[in-house]
Parts: structure tokens; C-alpha cells; sequence
């Protein structure tokens, strides 16, 4: 019983304790400190205006442009490879086989329409030659037959079937001289030494050479390659996510030279996911046959946009920042660019108005200038 006694009195003890102890939590003052409110400090704002006196800009060198009304921005801008045209590259083919004697151009070189590349002399010439003199031989027999058998038929003497037959004979005679005659001059060839002239077909520059003074040509060989002058052709890789927004017609832009789409291909690449895209430009700095270029695509501007100098445009407390004439400063005007830029100028969609003179050339100074106010 006392045992009993003792249990019961250690439970009401424990049960006193748990009692007492969840009083004392729940009654204890939170004294941790309130979590600090974070402050995000703005940034100071900008003026509108800088006042800026005449003296002070001509110090600092200021130069100034007038925004232009965009007619054009760019669309895309694509890695590509130069090449002629398939129709502007043209190979020099030695009609007779020979011996180069005299070799007159190296690869490189410009070439006007008609201009001798190489002299081959040629046995085969020489064998033209004789045929050409024996058939002028028989000409003049023909011609002199046909004459007196005219002559004859005339007075009765003979029948005129004869002269028919002899003025046939004519006739086959001048052909046989008229086409070795075209055959020569084809070749460009003197004749009587066996010599011949390769000609340049085309103005241009020489590509390929493949043989030089001294090596021997077969017949139909093809010793020089001129590519066609200011003919070239832009191949471009375009991506699956501007098909249908270029097309031929186009302009492209290489630097300083300008070109136009010539044909956007239909199907994708299954590899690079691009089309291929072709673009005709003519002759320029930079565009070089085999060369690797960047050219630009260019397509209508959106409506109110304007160009200025790249060098106009900076970043100023997150936003970019052109500088305006005013009559006694500049103003501070936000912008917002287009995509892209063409020549060193950069297309702003908003925030310009065509005419505004800005700042080319002096903006850093300036920026300076208004972050110090």
C-alpha cells in the first residue's frame, strides 16, 4: 500500500512539473530581435538637360550628326563563303595539243576580253596550214573551171549540166578554204611557224594555271580558269527561325559593297537547321573569290525609326542614352535600339526624331559631365 502510495505521488509530482514548465514557455517574452528590413537604394535620378556653354563644348571637340529616317535595318547577320557565279568562271581550252612557248600570264592576274594568255606551237597547226593552202589550190582550179564551163554552156557548146556540175565543185571548194579559214582564226593561230594564241574569253582574273612556258598540252587541256570581273556570289547558311522573313530581292551588305538575295532554298538542313541562301555581289573591298565574310541582310525599317552613329549611342544608369542639341546644352534622351547594326550605325526604334543633331563624338566626356551633376 505504501508502495502504491509512493507511484502516485512521484505521477502528481511529474504531471506539477510538465504543467508548470509549459507555463513558463508559453509566458516568456520573444526577445529575439525583429528581422532587419532590407533597403534597396534607387538610383539618383538623371537631369534632362545638360547645360553646356559654347566655349566648353569646342574644348571638349564635340561632333555632331543628324538622326536619318530609316529605310532599311537589319535582319540578320550570316557567316558566308565568296564564290563566282556558276555562269562567270570560264576555263581556257587548248583546241590543238602543243608546247607552251611563251607563257604571258600568272595566276592572279586581270585579264581584259581578247588578251593573249599563252603562244603554243603545234605540229597539228602546221598540218592545218598545208590543208588550208592545198584547198585554196583547189579553189582557184574550181573557180577557173567553173568560169570556162559557164562560158561554154553559154555559146552551146556543151550541155549545161556540165557547168552546173562545175559550179557545185565551186562551192565545195569555198566551204572546204571558209571552214579551215574559221579554224585558224578560232585558234588564233598564224599558221605558216605552227603557232597559236590562247585568248582570254572573258575580262576578268586568272584562278587556275596549270601549265607555264616549256610544259606540253593535250588537245582539249585546259590550262587557265578566269573568273568573270565584278561577278561574284555570296553562299550563307540561314536559320530555320527566319525562313520566310528573307527572300530574293533583298539587299545584302558586305562593308561598302551591296548585293541582293538571289535565291532562299526550301529545304532545311536536317544537320545545321539553316537554308541555303545565295546572294549576288559585284565586285568590291573585301569580296575576294573563296574568301570567308559576314554579311548583313537588310529589310524594311519599322515605321518612325531613325539611324545615328554607333559612337552616339552609350549606356547611362541602365538605359541607352543618346545626347541632343539643344540651344544651350544637350538633352538626355532614353532610346530604344533595333536589333543588329549596319556600317558602324546603330537603328533606334524610339526616343529620336529625324533631323535631331546628337553627339558622334564627345559622348564620354559628356556622360562624364552629367554623372557628376
Amino acid at each position: 500500500m505504501a508502495q502504491q502510495r509512493t507511484r502516485w505521488i512521484g505521477g502528481a509530482t511529474l504531471v506539477a512539473a510538465i504543467a508548470a514548465g509549459g507555463w513558463w514557455f508559453l509566458a516568456s517574452p520573444d526577445v529575439s530581435p525583429p528581422p532587419a528590413e532590407s533597403a534597396t537604394a534607387e538610383p539618383a535620378a538623371l537631369p534632362e538637360t545638360l547645360e553646356l556653354p559654347v566655349d566648353q563644348a569646342r574644348a571638349i571637340g564635340l561632333e555632331w550628326a543628324a538622326a536619318k529616317a530609316a529605310e532599311q535595318a537589319p535582319v540578320a547577320t550570316l557567316n558566308g563563303t565568296v564564290e563566282p557565279p556558276a555562269n562567270a568562271r570560264v576555263a581556257v581550252t587548248a583546241l590543238f595539243g602543243g608546247v607552251i612557248e611563251h607563257s604571258y600570264v600568272v595566276e592572279g592576274a586581270a585579264v581584259r576580253k581578247g588578251q593573249p594568255l599563252a603562244i603554243v606551237r603545234s605540229p597539228e597547226i602546221l598540218s592545218l596550214h598545208s590543208d588550208l593552202v592545198r584547198a585554196r589550190a583547189r579553189l582557184g582550179i574550181a573557180r577557173s573551171t567553173a568560169q570556162r564551163l559557164d562560158q561554154l554552156s553559154d555559146a552551146g557548146v556543151i550541155a549545161g549540166a556540165r557547168a552546173e556540175e562545175a559550179r557545185a565543185s565551186l562551192r565545195e571548194a569555198e566551204a572546204d578554204v571558209a571552214e579551215k579559214r574559221r579554224i585558224l582564226a578560232l585558234a588564233g593561230a598564224s599558221g605558216s611557224d605552227g603557232g597559236y594564241r590562247l585568248l582570254a574569253p572573258i575580262a576578268g582574273r586568272v584562278t587556275s594555271v596549270s601549265a607555264t612556258t616549256g610544259d606540253r598540252l593535250d588537245g582539249g587541256g585546259a590550262p587557265f580558269v578566269i573568273d568573270a570581273a565584278g561577278a561574284y556570289e555570296v553562299n550563307a547558311q540561314l536559320p530555320e527561325r527566319l525562313a520566310g522573313r528573307v527572300h530574293p530581292g533583298m539587299q545584302v551588305r558586305l562593308g561598302d559593297v551591296t548585293g541582293t538575295v538571289s535565291s532562299v532554298g526550301t529545304t532545311i538542313d536536317p544537320e545545321t537547321r539553316s537554308l541555303l541562301l545565295k546572294a549576288r555581289m559585284p565586285a568590291g573591298p573585301g569580296v575576294i573569290s573563296g574568301g570567308t565574310v559576314t554579311v548583313t541582310v537588310l529589310g524594311p525599317a519599322p515605321s518612325g525609326a531613325v539611324t545615328v552613329p554607333a559612337s552616339a549611342v552609350t549606356p547611362l544608369n541602365g538605359a541607352d542614352t543618346v545626347f541632343v542639341r539643344t540651344r544651350d546644352g544637350v538633352a538626355i534622351r532614353r532610346v530604344q535600339l533595333g536589333e543588329g547594326s549596319a556600317d558602324d550605325m546603330a537603328l533606334v526604334l524610339s526616343g529620336l526624331n529625324p533631323g535631331d543633331q546628337v553627339v558622334k563624338r564627345g559622348t564620354s566626356e559628356i556622360k562624364a559631365l552629367v554623372l557628376a551633376q
